[in-house]
């Protein structure tokens, strides 16, 4: 009786996998020797873009003398703290297991390197935010409005995401020089606001909204600011955290126009703060350890993202194209 049971549980199990696969092949059946490698080049992959990451995680943790170790050691001899903070470190004094840690570096600035913690953190946030407010009211208007110049407009939003983004680097920092907002965090957030690709991919998954719904609630007396936050940006949600989590990691890594921008240390953010720490310590074995962890921390706040939103991410990509 047990087994019966055991038999029938098995084959509803197996229903409802094949069900939600949309397989009709028994995902339990035993298959040929070959289709066991199948997946090998997902597993290499997977391997080779780990790897970088084991490898940063690692030295993080490693003295000065392992490594210079030849060949080098896949899991440190002795984890060490030291490249994080040394608590035996004397400017006065130089030892070769002693480092000079990352939060100990950066002694003019405020907060040392936790300042370009913090003005990475409010700028990616402002700049994100501000976005797609500004992307979805864009796409709001040009998917669900009629109005004349309607498709000019929207060619040209698209057509602006033809031109590199290199071009305006020098009319965009004598522009924000005019206004002297030089080695500011208006510098950093107002260029960084408009971007196409944001109303482009918000029109296709508005796309998929029956127009009589947003006409149901203009029928109902609603006005447009409350379709917008009670209809629309609901509705948004998926593709809003897709957006969300290209538009942070965009930011959050964006090094070339904050160097441009930037006169003091002060202003810096967390990719240039890395350029500055790997200038000042070229070619010293000392300062790999310290890299590595400050690249390790840096690292660390898009990977959380990342896991915390991929669910909503796929499904935002996934039902964009779906019209």
């Amino acid at each position: 009786m047990n087994a019966k049971r055991t038999e029938k549980r098995l084959e509803r199990k197996n229903d409802a996998l094949m069900e939600r696969s949309g397989n009709f092949e028994n995902p339990f059946e035993t298959k040929g020797i070959f289709s066991k490698f199948a997946r090998a080049p997902i597993y290499i992959l997977t391997l080779v873009m780990i790897a970088p990451y084991y490898w940063m995680i690692t030295s993080s943790f490693k003295s000065v003398k392992e490594l210079q170790k030849v060949p080098p050691t896949l899991i440190p001899e002795k984890w060490i703290s030291g490249n994080y903070y040394d608590t035996k470190y004397d400017p006065n004094m130089y030892q070769q297991d002693v480092l000079q840690g990352l939060f100990q570096r950066f002694t003019k600035v405020k907060f040392g390197f936790g300042r370009f913690f913090l003005n990475s953190f409010f700028i990616t946030t402002t700049i994100t935010i501000l976005t797609l407010f500004i992307g979805s009211l864009a796409a709001y208007v040009v998917a669900k409005h009629r109005f004349k110049a309607k498709r000019a407009i929207y060619l040209v939003i698209i057509g602006s995401m033809m031109i590199p983004w290199q071009v305006g680097l020098i009319p965009g920092f004598l522009l924000v020089d005019d206004l002297g907002w030089l080695n500011s965090f208006m510098a950093y957030i107002i260029p960084a606001l408009p971007k196409a690709f944001i109303v482009f991919f918000l029109v296709q998954y508005l796309s998929s909204i029956p127009d009589e719904l947003i006409e149901a609630a203009r029928i109902d007396g609603a006005r447009e600011w409350t379709i917008y936050f009670r209809i629309v940006l609901p509705l948004l949600k998926p593709a809003m955290i897709a957006m969300m989590i290209f538009t942070a990691i965009g930011e959050w890594n964006n090094f070339l126009w904050p160097l441009i921008i930037t006169q003091s240390q002060d202003m810096a953010n967390l990719p240039v703060a890395l350029a500055l720490l790997k200038n000042s310590g070229a070619g010293n074995i000392g300062t790999q350890g310290v890299i590595m962890a400050a690249a390790l921390l840096v690292s660390m706040p898009t990977i959380i993202l990342y896991f915390l939103t991929q669910r909503h991410f796929i499904r935002g990509i996934a039902l964009s194209g779906i019209k």
